[in-house]
């Protein structure tokens, strides 16, 4: 699960960046993937994996990230399916609560899995 927390926090990163633009489109005029859908796809797919590995998880904190996972890929998944992805609809998608949960419940489990400092 490293590699996809690594994901959706480098991803939300990019993202952070890509809204402070203020463009209008990620529409280059080419077949090729803009980097914000590329970075969108590799976080929804990082969601998703999250999700399948903790479904049937019986730990309470695995459902909730679970429960935000699902939400937060749907959230994605939204943007994904746009024409034109502008800043300002990644800045709404940054400050969506779903995606901002499944941020901090991945900083909570990383510091919970992390030894404690001395």
């Amino acid at each position: 699960m490293h590699d996809q927390i690594e994901t959706i926090e480098s991803g939300y990163e990019y993202l952070l960046a890509y809204a402070a633009q203020g463009k209008d489109t990620d529409e280059t005029g080419g077949d090729a993937a803009s980097e914000v859908r590329t970075r969108l796809t590799a976080m929804a797919e990082a969601a998703s994996s999250i999700s399948s590995s903790l479904d049937g998880d019986d730990r309470t904190f695995g459902w909730v990230i679970l429960d935000d996972a699902r939400k937060a890929h749907a959230a994605i998944s939204l943007v994904l399916e746009q024409k034109g992805i502008s800043s300002e609809m990644v800045d709404n998608l940054n400050a969506s609560i779903h995606l901002r949960a499944l941020l901090t419940d991945l900083f909570l489990l990383s510091e919970a899995a992390s030894p404690p400092h001395a």
